[in-house]
């Protein structure tokens, strides 16, 4: 199985079928119990039986690999609890039904890749007999990094393991200017802007910014008196108390981090569980 990236991967299988014209798509259309995957999930399958995507262990994916191309037409197939298919369980106990789509409509599959690549929502229609009326689909997560020293290269570095889009904008190579907003950077509604200065007069013209954007995360470090002197000058500057309240700070989700990976780590973990909740389809709903 190839190595999964997360933040990848979502969109991995609907990229394979709309680049292949032999590639089948199986989705995820029902859950009952606990998997390890939201509704909607899915996997491309190949002629050669090699899968693009993700959906267990790797033993649901052979499983799919085998079922799919044995009939021409599409179905909805049981795997797990209440499934005909006596040999094969889910380790998690729970039951899935899967569409089985040995031909899936690529006119539609590479539209909804546009729209991704656009940095924008979409959905696929999924066809019957599926009971789950259409596959909804939204940008990869987009994190803009704005700082300077380790924790900016920490960050940067484990995001983009993690599968991330990822932009990093340093003090001395990327064009920033102490007190000038930095507009020629764009942030969509899938983005999140992290501030990491330890000289925080630079936060202000680009606070400025951020807070102007749709971005769904805006965060910056610093220890309690930088956060009042923060809100203090966003206030002085015209932004009311509920537009400075969007950000985050101190970010994180263990609070006091000293270290620059336990910090990425931290900061990571936050902004990923933000996105994550925006996600239409979400496991067992």
């Amino acid at each position: 199985m190839p190595e999964r990236r997360p933040f990848a991967d979502d969109h991995a299988a609907l990229r394979a079928v709309a680049a292949s014209d032999a590639a089948g798509l199986c989705t995820i259309v029902n859950i009952d119990g606990s998997f390890s995957r939201r509704l909607g999930a899915q996997l491309a399958v190949h002629a050669d039986q090699s899968v693009t995507g993700s959906l267990a262990d790797g033993c649901l994916e052979r499983q799919l690999a085998s079922d799919l191309f044995q009939s021409r037409e599409r179905r909805v197939v049981r795997y797990g609890a209440g499934s005909d298919i006596v040999d094969f369980r889910l380790p998690c106990g729970g039951g899935l039904d899967i569409l089985l789509d040995p031909a899936p409509d690529r006119g539609a599959c590479r539209a909804a890749v546009a729209a991704l690549d656009a940095r924008q929502q979409t959905a696929l229609s999924m066809p019957r007999p599926s009971p789950l009326e259409e596959r909804r689909f939204v940008p990869t997560l987009r994190l803009v990094l704005l700082g300077e020293g380790p924790e900016l290269a920490a960050m940067a570095h484990i995001a983009r393991a993690a599968g991330m889009t990822v932009e990093t904008h340093g003090r001395e190579d990327s064009g920033l200017s102490l007190g000038r907003a930095p507009d020629h950077l764009a942030a969509d509604p899938w983005s999140a802007i992290v501030l990491l200065f330890h000289d925080h007069e630079w936060e202000r013209a680009i606070l400025d910014w951020a807070l102007r954007t749709p971005a769904f995360f805006i965060g910056a470090q610093g220890g309690a008196p930088a956060r009042a002197a923060r809100a203090e000058a966003l206030g002085e500057m015209g932004f009311a108390p509920e537009q400075i309240g969007r950000i985050a700070s101190p970010i994180g989700t263990v609070k006091h981090s000293r270290d620059p990976a336990g910090l990425a780590l931290s900061v990571l973990a936050q902004v990923a569980g933000e996105y994550e909740a925006r996600h239409p389809h979400h496991a067992g709903s």
